[in-house]
């Protein structure tokens, strides 16, 4: 008696069971004590169309066989370095998400994990100068490590 398991793989780096047929994505609130206007939907729809457009799998709303669930949990801006003269010389957007992704045809492959990532900028800009920008490319790396953290089985 043999038996067999598939898997498939994609450019994108996810392999997903074949099993596996559908996703959901819940609105990722914004709990961060700093609140920040966007911030949910930049989250909550960059996960899907990554999800969408990188695997086979078809969104549904509810009860997905994965389900991604979280929370922003932190926006803040931190001084980095002060210069010889005691001036900040640099500042730091950080934003944090919490998410819990629960993979109901292998529950193995479940987790629920903080994601944190940076944008250093000059302590001479104003925050809301860089902060679109800045919240656009921390937003694609912490869905990059969502989604590799899901599909991703190196």
């Amino acid at each position: 008696m043999v038996a067999s398991c598939s898997v498939k793989y994609s450019f994108s780096g996810a392999s997903i069971a074949p099993e596996i047929k559908t996703f959901s994505v819940a609105y990722i609130e914004n709990q961060a004590p700093t609140k920040q206007a966007t911030l949910s939907d930049v989250f909550t729809e960059g996960l899907k169309e990554k999800i969408r457009t990188n695997t086979r799998l078809s969104m549904v709303n509810n009860y997905g066989d994965i389900l991604f669930e979280g929370a922003i949990v932190d926006y803040s801006v931190n001084y980095l370095g002060v210069t010889a003269s005691q001036l900040a010389a640099s500042n730091r957007l950080t934003i944090t998400v919490k998410i819990t992704c629960t993979n109901t045809k292998e529950p193995k492959k479940s987790f629920e994990k903080q994601f944190s990532r940076y944008y250093d900028f000059d302590a001479m800009q104003n925050i809301s100068t860089i902060e679109t920008a800045a919240i656009k490319q921390i937003s694609d790396q912490i869905i990059e490590d969502i989604f590799l953290e899901a599909f991703a089985n190196w």
